[in-house]
């Protein structure tokens, strides 16, 4: 995809704004939080994305070798904006009021960095979410009860008995159906996690451990 978007593929290009745009939005919010700066985001995410996709950009020079993968090359290309439109707003309140207060400016390159990170982990979780649907969907019904068994035990936290009881299905076959699901959802997320950074099996599951620990 990366490659792609590169040379000007346009469905790769759509793939990789879709894939990425609610990350860095998520950075620079987080950066620029209690300042006055968050009404700049929309044109900052803009430019991200110029940098990325102009001819000769940022996406043509990505190394699938730099140490942190794409997700580090992106904070860098966002850090770099960010730092831009900080500056030009300090110009600006230097010319027309003084200088500008310091604090507006969250500079703090560790917090836009924490924030990519859960960023990108949440987008790579819902990439695997709608993967996980697209393979239940081809096993008919009986994949497609395991997904929404999923539902009630994550997003409603009850127990399998209480699942079971609603399902009017003896608890040990939920059991067995649900342990089957969340087998499913982590090929899915392996899946996911593989194409944005391939390697070994035993790097990709301590890439998927790392993300679901972000979330509890």
């Amino acid at each position: 995809m990366i490659r792609g978007a590169a040379a000007g593929d346009r469905a790769a290009r759509e793939r990789f704004a879709r894939a990425y745009e609610p990350v860095v939005r998520a950075g620079l919010a987080h950066r620029w939080r209690g300042t006055g700066l968050l009404g700049e985001i929309d044109d900052a995410v803009q430019e991200v994305f110029v940098d990325c996709l102009r001819d000769g950009g940022a996406l043509s020079r990505a190394d699938p070798d730099r140490p942190g993968g794409f997700r580090a090359y992106l904070f860098g290309i966002t850090a770099n904006v960010a730092r831009r439109v900080e500056k030009a707003r300090h110009r600006d309140r230097a010319r027309h009021a003084g200088a500008m207060d310091a604090a507006e400016v969250a500079a703090d390159d560790t917090g836009l960095s924490s924030a990519l990170d859960r960023a990108f982990a949440l987008a790579l979780l819902e990439q695997a979410v709608l993967r996980h649907r697209e393979k239940a969907a081809v096993q008919g019904e009986p994949g497609r009860r395991r997904v929404e068994l999923l539902r009630p035990r994550f997003q409603e936290d009850l127990p399998i008995r209480d699942i079971a009881a609603r399902w009017n299905e003896p608890a040990a076959k939920v059991h067995k159906e649900y342990a089957r699901a969340r087998e499913d959802f982590r090929e899915a997320l392996r899946e996911v996690v593989g194409f944005h950074f391939p390697g070994s099996r035993a790097g990709i599951d301590a890439e998927c451990a790392r993300l679901l620990a972000l979330f509890g």
